[in-house]
């Protein structure tokens, strides 16, 4: 009983110091990255496409595939047409922000750092709206009414 447990314990830790020393750690984690730094971690990388899901209000697969028998994500693909679009979009921040919001030296003396991001021009949609919404304008209560058309008409008559 105790020789068996040994000799499997022994196993265990042959395959584990196997595993350690066969992975690269220099090896990129993740795939196929054209815009975002390639060592990003796994910490920036969600916070990077939980602010493009809120920003679109959408889910994974608006930009990401996924593989229809196994049902595993390809982060990596490039099939999606969004997906190019959004690299495209980054491009264009990257240079607004590079250019107007420069950070570094310039940008200590701006009080606040301000930066055009996906929410600037999406605001929860897909498609960015191409003229201004339309302003309301409050309601009227029936007094406040009345008693614009009587100082109108003390105007008129006075």
């Amino acid at each position: 009983m105790k020789k068996s447990f040994l000799v499997t314990f022994g196993i265990i830790a042959l395959a584990v110091l196997s595993y350690a020393f066969t992975t690269n750690p220099d090896e990129p984690k993740y795939k196929n990255l054209k815009i975002l730094p390639k060592d990003i971690t796994h910490e920036q990388m969600d916070s990077v496409m939980h602010h493009f899901t809120a920003s679109l209000n959408v889910k994974c697969n608006f930009c990401h595939m996924r593989n229809e028998e196994t049902k595993e994500w390809d982060w990596a693909s490039d099939e999606n047409k969004h997906k190019l679009v959004a690299r495209e979009m980054m491009k264009m921040t990257n240079k607004i922000n590079d250019k107007y919001f420069p950070i570094g030296k310039k940008a200590e003396k701006l009080s606040t750092q301000l930066m055009i991001s996906c929410y600037t021009c999406h605001h929860g949609t897909t498609e960015p709206a191409a003229k201004a919404p339309r302003m309301e304008r409050p309601q009227q209560r029936p007094a406040q009414d009345s008693a614009r058309r009587n100082l109108d008409s003390t105007k008129r008559n006075g």
